[in-house]
């Protein structure tokens, strides 16, 4: 796969080197030493540049990023929903019991033997890479990057908290209209997977809820989340310990039976594009069965 793109040099870079000017698109050193490997990788007004060339007014500067494929997942056809793509992004609607990465159980069903089959099928030899990871029941929307540019620029992203995600989730009892979580998590003795509430030993986490609405009949709230952590399971914890578990949580609220998945979903993504800059909005409606169950 190549990626090609095109810089025209404005003031403030007069007399940069091209390795700085590099740097502060939001390329690392990893990737600037993987350029070099190609032949007119970089070139300067149609001339191949060595990093250290220092940058002149209106110079155009082209980067030509090549990655040689080595993929062992297994290109399968599922059914997933995408919402926008362009050369750098790819933003998809992730349907529930689809697991994001092949692991020993979960070998052809994944989000990365869709996408394998999705780009085989164009054509295009992508590495699967996913920014905005979900659990395998929950749904909604993921961030795929499709070169190692787009990648290294939203993982930064992601670290700075400047990727916002917003959740929807249906609880137990009728929830507060509005409130903060704030409450350490940790993994809990003898377990791989269940985390839980711990003051002494738990990392610093924290949840903002709002009630959008609740169906007395089923005694069920609707509440949309932010996370300001990324702890694992973190909203399902969270509610667990304010005494309003998920829906379907077979982890943390077992005894509930009216979903067979936990009820939450990925439903809001806003974000600014690593490339483009632009800033990025979207949605993913409620899925039918969090629809059905209110």
């Amino acid at each position: 796969m190549q990626r090609i793109l095109k810089y025209t040099i404005t003031e403030p870079y007069i007399n940069y080197t091209i390795e700085k000017f590099l740097l502060e698109q939001g390329y690392t050193r990893k990737i600037i030493t993987h350029l070099k490997k190609y032949e007119n990788s970089i070139t300067l007004n149609d001339k191949w540049a060595y990093v250290k060339n220092k940058l002149s007014l209106n110079d155009i500067l082209v980067v030509t990023l090549t990655e040689p494929i080595e993929n062992n997942i297994v290109p399968v056809k599922l059914d997933f929903k995408i919402i926008y793509e362009d050369e750098d992004i790819l933003i998809v609607n992730k349907p529930a019991f689809m697991p994001i990465h092949p692991s020993l159980n979960n070998y052809d069903n994944t989000l990365a033997n869709a996408l394998t089959y999705y780009f085989q099928s164009k054509k295009e030899s992508v590495v699967f890479r996913c920014i905005t990871r979900l659990d395998r029941d929950t749904t909604g929307l993921c961030i795929i990057a499709k070169n190692k540019l787009s990648a290294s620029i939203l993982n930064a992203q992601t670290k700075n908290r400047q990727i916002h995600k917003t959740y929807i989730a249906i609880c137990e009892g009728e929830v507060n209209d509005c409130g903060e979580i704030e409450a350490p998590i940790s993994r809990k003795e003898e377990s791989v997977i269940t985390r839980c509430v711990d003051f002494e030993k738990g990392d610093y986490s924290k949840t903002l809820y709002k009630k959008l609405r609740y169906n007395k009949k089923a005694d069920v709230s609707l509440v949309q989340l932010k996370l300001l952590t990324g702890r694992t399971h973190q909203i399902r914890v969270h509610m667990k310990y304010i005494n309003h578990p998920l829906i379907g949580d077979f982890l943390y609220n077992p005894n509930n039976t009216l979903m067979n998945r936990q009820a939450l979903h990925s439903y809001k993504l806003s974000f600014i594009h690593p490339i483009s800059h632009e800033k990025m909005d979207f949605m993913a409606p409620i899925p039918n069965d969090m629809q059905t169950l209110l």
